[in-house]
């Protein structure tokens, strides 16, 4: 149990560090931003209670709103992203067979499963951040090349930093 919540505290400093002080002005021709920092939601463990994971992806949000003056913004859209997690593991761990593997990772999961994973909530948290950030119809076509783009970007570093620290599972 201690083992589990340092290694979430390192992955949330970490995640933060990263997004915060590298990421934060990091962007491709104004129209891709990472924010890798949806992953420390995404690799909770399975057996996570549901107010924690609320909990957790409120604080998490509000720590980047904190840092990048958007009030609420990330905070909204990492509750949602949280409450989409649940649905996600709802209906393919169970229904998969996956009830026995305790994190939502690329060695515990297998590339394909955990690509569909990272790749749909993903877009669910971006559509939301970006929606929200913007809130108008006349600017749709700019929100939507941001809203793909982002996703693509935040993916790739996910899937990379998920092979970096790919173990492969004993048999």
């Amino acid at each position: 149990m201690i083992r589990i919540f340092i290694v979430n505290l390192v992955r949330f400093a970490i995640l933060v560090f990263l997004q915060v002080f590298l990421l934060k002005n990091f962007t491709l021709y104004n129209l891709s931003t990472p924010y890798p920092y949806i992953l420390f939601i995404l690799l909770l463990q399975f057996q996570t209670p549901n107010i924690v994971l609320f909990v957790l992806s409120f604080v998490i949000g509000i720590t980047i709103d904190a840092f990048y003056d958007t009030p609420g913004l990330h905070a909204a859209a990492c509750t949602l992203l949280a409450f989409a997690r649940i649905l996600f593991i709802s209906v393919t761990v169970e229904k998969d067979g996956f009830d026995n593997e305790p994190d939502p990772t690329l060695d515990a999961m297998g590339f394909r499963w955990f690509f569909m994973y990272a790749l749909i909530l993903t877009l669910i948290h971006h559509f939301f951040l970006f929606n929200l950030e913007v809130f108008r119809i006349s600017e749709i076509q700019y929100t939507f090349t941001r809203f793909v783009l982002s996703s693509v970007f935040t993916v790739f570093l996910m899937l990379i930093s998920g092979l970096l620290f790919f173990r492969r599972k004993e048999r």
